[in-house]
């Protein structure tokens, strides 16, 4: 019986002294070539060896169906070390490769396959049923595994004959296990390597066959990603970092919104010389998108340095990394198992058991603008990153695009961009492809979704920002969406006043923007108004646009600004009026323009509000309001002949220093809405606007004539103010 624990025993040893570096390969293949399939497999095989660990019963069984696995998962390593295409796998081996894995959402989402046998969920059931200590339950489910059982052998049985398996033998030695596994890891090293540049950058690989033999030459299954080929605009951000580093083992937090640039900016750290003499070859990269919990995230690490995955993992890790010289750890994307609630506080701990190590450097990237907890983070911190400049931005599309635009069709561009690096360099392709004028074309119905045919958030901008609106952050707030999609229509941003000020039905609103501030979804400029970048407000426009509510506030805050300018303008107090106004021109000018359709049921209300603007722009020195243009069609929806002649009036007001075809048309047009309209302020006023304009145009008969009929009816009604203005004028 001793003999048969023993037995077993090693027959488990051997198996995760196999498995750990196929899984690590693995993940490898997945994300240099992009093979579908293998980062869902990779993580359930994973959780199924430590499960096996702990079954009680039929724990043989579960034994040999993990040594039939670890044949199944070499094969699949095999098939892209002899394709004959670089390691692309043909469709009817990733027709296997999808009977075989788990259902993963996104892959079948993205490849459009149905999963008929989902073998590794199958025995994933079985494994963990064989955990069960309740000996009832055990009794009662007899039948129920008997038929699980089954169709794990069936399952597998069809997957070995699927991939006509290699002939790997379960070596009893561990240590030969471990050389045959590093002898395939350099197979596929060298397929990686043998891969030209331009193929490299179709599959969109980040990763260029460039080793990082760490801590030993012999002991490490880890690649170093490639230094960026294309990197303008941050050389402020990679002198402070460093500087940081000639200073300090630093702590380091790379924050910002999705698309900024993160990920790359840590890479071109990585590959600094100052960096790279620093820390020679003891130098890690640890993408941490697949994880979701602490101990995944430390089994991650631990196979990026040839550490077997076990309970003490994390302690394992301090251990090793304490008996090494200098280490920089970078972990990439880290907010993917930060932000949920119920793991931040483990990956929290992790992250401040890592870094008691004192000659242990630490680079995090994660969207937003918040470190995680229990790090000392070095000072001074490095500022969340912000969109390029100018200059850098254009650098950046033209070494894409190559130099053959114009200045103002690469302004065209980059305003569409807002200078964000994802953004630029998607659109710079497109444009390399198309053309400035199909691009421009296309922008104009498909918006950001021109920018999202990629399969991950590296290639699709759509994708990129979905992820960040599912920041477990926002869900404290239930209203941050809500502000988002109304920033999404305001060009200008907010400020804290406008927040407060204009009775938006949004609750704990200054929490709402801090959310979003705390995820880089909305910025603080440097008049310290809440504002989104450009492509996320379009991707909130075509998406989650604004509610008719929301607008409808902000609509009645501006009219009610406008009103007071009208009423009190030329007073002392005005000024600070024509500030909180100008500080929202594009705001005002997008939200009446929204506005001005005939399903809006405040139609009439917004024509109004557009005459306010108009007069506003004019006499702020604006000049004349392209919104005006839109008011013949929009009126044509109303039977009000108040409005209509609000309309006449206020065009004599501004063409006033402009002619207009046939005056005298629009003078009888007006006349004949007088018998309905019971507002004598509006006819004085009529008469005051059409007297000014032929007073402007050299023709002081008429202009006297209308000025001397409107103080006749202002003296009749007693409208002393009509009556001032028509003296001055006359």
């Amino acid at each position: 019986m001793p003999y048969r624990t023993d037995f077993t025993q090693l027959r488990l040893e051997n198996i995760a002294a196999c498995l750990d570096p196929a899984l690590t390969t693995l993940g490898l293949i997945s994300d240099t070539l992009d093979t579908p399939f293998l980062r869902p497999i990779s993580e359930t095989v994973s959780s199924l060896l430590t499960g096996v660990q702990n079954v009680r019963q039929n724990k043989a069984e579960c034994i040999w169906m993990m040594e039939n696995i670890q044949k199944l998962l070499y094969s699949i390593i095999c098939l892209h070390v002899n394709s004959d295409t670089g390691g692309e796998l043909s469709p009817s081996n990733l027709q296997h490769l999808g009977k075989f894995t788990e259902h993963v959402v996104v892959t079948a989402f993205f490849m459009n396959i149905n999963f008929d046998c989902r073998t590794l969920h199958k025995i994933h059931t079985f494994v963990e049923a064989q955990q069960e200590k309740n000996r009832i339950k055990q009794f009662f489910r007899q039948s129920e595994m008997a038929t699980l059982l089954k169709g794990c052998h069936a399952g597998l049985e069809h997957a070995l004959e699927a991939f006509k398996v290699w002939d790997v033998e379960i070596l009893s030695d561990a240590a030969a296990m471990k050389d045959h596994a590093r002898r395939t890891h350099q197979e596929v090293l060298e397929l990686i390597s043998s891969l030209s540049d331009v193929e490299s950058f179709e599959r969109k690989s980040s990763i260029s066959g460039v080793t990082s033999n760490s801590f030993n030459s012999t002991s490490s299954l880890s690649l170093l990603p490639s230094e960026p080929k294309i990197f303008h605009g941050r050389e402020s951000e990679i002198s402070d970092i460093v500087q940081m580093f000639g200073q300090t083992i630093p702590r380091i937090a790379i924050l910002g919104p999705g698309g900024i640039g993160k990920t790359s900016l840590a890479k071109t750290v990585l590959h600094r010389p100052e960096i790279t003499i620093q820390f020679k070859h003891h130098r890690i990269f640890v993408a941490c998108n697949s994880v979701s919990n602490s101990a995944q995230l430390s089994a991650l690490i631990g196979s990026h340095i040839g550490l077997k995955s076990g309970k003490d993992i994390a302690q394992q890790l301090v251990r090793y990394f304490a008996d090494c010289p200098p280490v920089l750890l970078i972990l990439d994307n880290l907010e993917t198992v930060w932000e949920p609630m119920d793991t931040r506080t483990g990956v929290e701990s992790l992250l401040s058991l890592l870094t008691s190590v004192d000659h242990l450097a630490l680079i995090i990237t994660m969207r937003g603008a918040e470190r995680p907890r229990n790090v000392q983070w070095t000072r001074p911190y490095l500022a969340p990153l912000k969109p390029l400049l100018q200059d850098a931005a254009r650098q950046t599309f033209m070494d894409i695009a190559d130099d053959g635009y114009s200045d103002e069709d690469i302004n065209k561009i980059l305003l569409l961009t807002d200078n964000m690096p994802l953004a630029i360099d998607l659109m710079a392709h497109l444009v390399d492809c198309e053309g400035v004028c199909g691009v421009l074309n296309r922008w104009e119905t498909e918006r950001t979704s021109l920018l999202s045919d990629g399969l991950d958030k590296r290639s699709n901008l759509d994708l990129s920002i979905s992820l960040s609106l599912e920041s477990p952050r926002l869900k404290s707030q239930p209203h941050c969406h809500d502000l988002l999609s109304l920033l999404s229509l305001l060009p200008d941003g907010l400020s804290d006043v406008e927040l407060l000020q204009s009775g938006l039905p949004l609750d704990n609103i200054l929490a709402c923007k801090a959310a979003l501030i705390c995820t880089s979804l909305a910025y603080t400029d440097d008049r310290k108004r809440l504002k989104a970048l450009v492509p996320i407000r379009e991707y909130m426009l075509k998406w989650h646009p604004p509610g008719a509510h929301l607008l409808q506030c902000l609509h009645t805050y501006f009219y009610q600004l406008l009103q007071i300018f009208k009423s009190y303008r030329g007073k002392a107090s005005n000024p600070g009026t024509v500030a909180r106004i100008s500080a929202n021109l594009a705001n005002i000018q997008r939200i009446l323009l929204n506005g001005l359709n005939e399903d809006n049921p405040h139609l009439v209300e917004t024509i109004y509000t557009t005459f306010l603007f108009s007069t506003f722009r004019r006499m702020a020195g604006y000049g004349y309001s392209p919104l005006m243009d839109s008011i013949p069609h929009a009126i044509r929806h109303t039977n009000d002949r108040t409005l209509q002649l609000h309309f006449l009036t206020h065009r004599f007001e501004t063409h006033s220093d402009s002619p207009i075809l046939n005056p005298q048309n629009l003078v009888q047009q007006a006349l004949e809405h007088f018998p309905h309209v019971k507002d004598t302020d509006l006819k004085c006023k009529f008469y005051h606007n059409v007297g000014e304009y032929y007073r402007f145009h050299n023709d002081d008969i008429r202009a006297m004539e209308y000025i001397q009929t409107g103080l006749l009816l202002a003296n009749s009604t007693g409208n002393t103010t009509q009556q001032s203005d028509l003296l001055n004028r006359g």
